[in-house]
């Protein structure tokens, strides 16, 4: 088992930039592929970006691609999600996301561990 938690969040104005973190604690870190998934009000949540458990393979929704970068640390049991170019329908909690699993992970029923989530506002 894992537990994760991020942190990270806040407001920005549009245009700007965050990192959000994913800390992990339990089970080796490294035998997780990860994921960020977001949630804003009254809409699913939805797949945002995973990454393998080396680091080396990594995807995104289209409408983050180029803006977005997926990364982790696996010495310090950490993943990340830094957001640049950030846009007002970008406002949304986030939540990081472990997986046992292999294959496509963009979908939620992929991830056993979640989150509590980070709120990101992004203002116009």
């Amino acid at each position: 088992q894992v537990q994760l938690v991020e942190s990270g969040g806040g407001l920005v104005q549009a245009g700007g930039s965050l990192r959000l973190s994913c800390a992990a604690s339990g089970r080796s870190f490294s035998s997780y592929a990860m994921g960020w998934f977001r949630q804003a009000p009254g809409k699913e949540r939805e797949f945002v970006a995973d990454i393998s458990r080396s680091g080396g393979i990594t995807n995104y929704r289209d409408s983050v691609k180029g803006r977005f970068t997926i990364s982790r640390d696996n010495a310090k049991n950490t993943v990340y999600l830094q957001m640049n170019s950030l846009k007002p329908e970008d406002t949304a909690v986030y939540y990081c996301a472990a997986s046992t699993g292999y294959g496509s992970r963009s979908y939620a029923a992929a991830y056993a561990y979640w989150g509590q989530g980070t709120q990101v506002t992004v203002s116009s």
